[in-house]
């Protein structure tokens, strides 16, 4: 028996937000959650801003933030939305003797998650202290032997890219199937694609799925600064992620967390749990090209999309609006375009398609979770998030991409996708709940 699988709490923190609410209305007024970078002095970077989440406390969110307390920043983030996520849905969280009627040997975790940073600070200092002037490197017994006094073992563990589910797990009592992927910036959008699939076919009755990630740290900034995938635009920060532009020069370093509950459709009836929305189709592939390249045919991610519309039974005439992968960069997005043009074919100029990364920049593993969100959004509301800097379009890219204000329009399906490095794709279908 293969089971309907739907949505019913959903939880974000983000650059526009530590809340859902707070997100969809920036994402309705224009608000752009980019700015400079504050977390390190990075004026001697060829990018200085960034898109951080700003002014979070995790004792916001839950009352227990002893076992958190040592986690990275994605772990944090994390723990904040999937606490909103499960309060949504009726879940009772950080308690011993859970009154909600699920079971916690059937609610599993999928993560998409990054690797953690490491105590940037102490890990420097630690070089410095060993470093050997006349031979110009460090001493490695000197620097084991300061690293062992500055660095914290507990937050070393969090370079782990399964400590967040970890934190989940200790925040919700799962015992279920507990799994992790990072496959670049497609992880929480595979994530809650396969948790899908694992519900659809009775694996578990309860999925907390999605992802964190981040990577605003001297060497995350570094390694895609090196990449030349950032926008360096550091007169206009606000401005920098422009999506499908003419001027577009890379995208915006984002961070933060997403998480949509999954059930049965017997589990949330049975609970009376909300219905926000339900997962019809998944499609997953591989480029099989590059690490840092997507396909000049789209072929990968045609793949995805022709998956995903079988998996749900859809031809292109049923899909209303596409959340796109959208990062900025000059190769993604008329790649992604192309990919849309070969999979819908002349349907493809009747879909409207925007890019929510020009608001609250590239959320790296969490960003496509995030972007499902914003389609359970648009369905509910019936509008459509803009693709924001929009002013300047590429003749080439000529598919309609909502540009620069929000859209009244009825949305019943919807899909969201996701491209990573390396060549991974995932797209997943989603519709209004009937």
């Amino acid at each position: 028996m293969k089971h309907r699988v739907v949505i019913t709490g959903m939880g974000i923190i983000c650059p526009l937000g530590h809340s859902v609410d707070q997100m969809w209305q920036g994402l309705m007024t224009g608000k752009s959650g980019i700015d400079y970078n504050t977390l390190f002095d990075a004026s001697t970077f060829p990018t200085q801003f960034d898109a951080e989440v700003r002014d979070y406390e995790i004792s916001r969110f839950v009352k227990n933030v002893q076992p958190h307390t040592n986690g990275n920043r994605g772990s944090q983030f994390v723990v904040g939305a999937a606490a909103q996520a499960c309060r949504q849905a009726g879940i009772d969280i950080e308690s011993d003797q859970p009154a909600d009627g699920i079971d916690r040997r059937r609610m599993g975790i999928y993560l998409g998650a990054g690797e953690g940073s490491v105590n940037n600070e102490a890990f420097f200092q630690s070089l410095i202290d060993s470093w050997i002037e006349e031979k110009q490197q460090p001493d490695w017994t000197l620097w084991v032997k300061s690293a062992a006094v500055k660095m914290t073992p507990t937050q070393e563990l969090e370079q782990e890219p399964s400590m967040p589910a970890a934190h989940v797990a200790l925040l919700t009592g799962a015992r279920g199937i507990s799994r992790s992927c990072l496959t670049a910036c497609a992880a929480s959008t595979q994530a809650v694609g396969e948790a899908s699939m694992l519900i659809r076919h009775g694996k578990a009755d309860v999925m907390i799925a999605g992802g964190c990630h981040s990577m605003i740290h001297p060497l995350g900034l570094t390694g895609f600064n090196r990449l030349t995938a950032l926008s360096t635009r550091n007169d206009s920060p606000q401005t920098a992620s422009r999506p499908f532009s003419a001027t577009r020069d890379g995208f915006v370093l984002g961070e933060g967390a997403a998480i949509v509950i999954l059930e049965t459709l017997e589990s949330a009836n049975k609970r009376n749990a909300p219905i926000l929305a339900e997962i019809i189709g998944f499609g997953s592939s591989s480029d099989a090209f590059r690490v840092t390249d997507m396909h000049e045919d789209a072929r990968g991610a045609v793949q995805a999309l022709r998956r995903a519309l079988d998996d749900a039974g859809l031809t292109v005439n049923d899909i209303d609006y596409i959340s796109t992968h959208g990062t900025s960069t000059s190769e993604n997005d008329s790649i992604e375009t192309k990919a849309i043009k070969t999979a819908f074919g002349p349907q493809a100029y009747k879909i409207p398609c925007s890019s929510p990364k020009s608001q609250f920049g590239h959320l790296i593993g969490a960003t496509g979770c995030a972007e499902l969100i914003t389609c359970v959004m648009a369905i509910r509301e019936n509008i459509l998030p803009p693709t924001m800097n929009l002013n300047d379009p590429d003749p080439e890219l000529d598919l309609d991409y909502v540009p620069n204000k929000p859209r009244k329009k009825t949305v019943n399906i919807a899909i969201n996708e996701s491209f990573g490095f390396g060549g991974q794709n995932n797209v997943i279908i989603i519709k209004r709940y009937t």
